[in-house]
């Protein structure tokens, strides 16, 4: 092991668009030792540190779902890795774990904040974090906990080219509905249509709001929206009375101190609309048959993953943070170290 490792800190808050060089700074710590271990404790090194746009609301005061990340504090966010001293019984030397360990390459962490992904023969430890992650999760209990779903219910899902809103399109597969999925690619309409959507359109498009009308003409029952702004004002237009909005990000929103809703928001009432929001990190006790059931669909074929993974460790994970926002993934976006 190195004589020092390096972690990212929060600097100073952003007030809308993170400022590379400004926002984090990379900082050196002392090695850790197995001497320093208590008992229930691991050493964890991380190889995969997992980038998503709900992290930029971490950095908020007074915070949303979660209290913000602390200036000095390590940044915030999930992780898969392997343990490289271990005094707990679950996490022997040499296995795997993820966890909110947060953007260091080694950290001490209690061995039962850890989760072992329980990776299916022949997949990869980058699946911790985007198949079988928190990304996954989050679209599982959005279709168990929040959305209504029916066979041949034609489910709209904004932001499907990234990791949550891709899984959540394919689990609205298996449960027999119909499809459609915006992303902000030709190239990504057509990974979205190999992975079993029934139809895909880019929103940069000439003709976005005519063709999106067009494809949802008569309405749609479930709007899946990680995008928020125009898009949802889009939906509310075309949404069928009775038809459900499940508020699962809002992407479009996030960089800015003036956050704008919905204009046209009384829709909700003209139409009827169930509005429902969610969080994964509500259902904890039944974390354990949730990931089950992903593996399963993994090993089975009905799930499959895209991961955009970016080399050159801890120190690239700010800008990776910043060009989330600009599209920069296909699926799952994560750093290397």
């Amino acid at each position: 092991m190195a004589s020092t490792f390096q972690s990212v800190v929060l600097s100073k808050r952003p007030e809308e668009h993170i400022v590379l060089g400004e926002t984090f700074s990379v900082v050196d710590n002392p090695a850790l030792s197995p001497d320093d271990l208590k008992d229930g404790e691991v050493i964890f090194q991380t190889k995969y540190i997992s980038v998503d746009p709900g992290m930029r609301d971490w950095l908020n005061e007074p915070g949303s779902y979660m209290a913000p990340v602390a200036i000095g504090e390590v940044m915030r966010g999930f992780s898969a890795g392997v343990i490289s001293a271990s005094k707990h019984p679950k996490f022997p030397v040499g296995s795997y774990a993820t966890g909110l360990v947060g953007w260091t390459e080694f950290k001490i962490v209690p061995g039962g904040t850890l989760v072992d992904p329980e990776i299916p023969e022949g997949g990869r430890l980058a699946d911790a974090l985007s198949l079988l992650g928190f990304t996954s999760l989050t679209a599982y209990y959005g279709f168990e906990k929040a959305a209504r779903v029916k066979p041949g219910d034609l489910v709209v899902i904004s932001g499907a080219g990234g990791a949550t809103g891709s899984v959540a399109g394919q689990i609205a597969k298996i449960k027999g509905a119909r499809v459609l999925g915006l992303t902000g690619s030709d190239e990504k309409v057509k990974w979205l249509k190999g992975i079993g959507f029934d139809d895909a359109l880019n929103y940069k498009a000439p003709g976005f709001a005519e063709s999106f009308k067009a494809a949802t003409s008569g309405g749609f029952d479930i709007f899946w929206d990680n995008v928020g702004g125009e898009i949802l004002e889009l939906a509310l237009d075309n949404a069928k009375v009775g038809g459900q909005i499940i508020l699962c990000g809002g992407v479009s929103q996030v960089n800015t101190t003036t956050p704008k809703g919905p204009k046209n928001y009384m829709n909700i009432g003209y139409k009827r609309l169930r509005v429902q929001g969610f969080l994964v990190f509500d259902y904890p006790d039944e974390n354990p048959q949730a990931y089950a059931q992903l593996r399963d669909w993994y090993k089975e074929g009905k799930l499959q993953a895209k991961e955009t993974i970016i080399p050159g460790g801890v120190k690239q994970a700010e800008k990776t943070l910043r060009d989330i926002y600009n599209g920069v993934n296909t699926g799952k976006l994560l750093v290397e170290i």
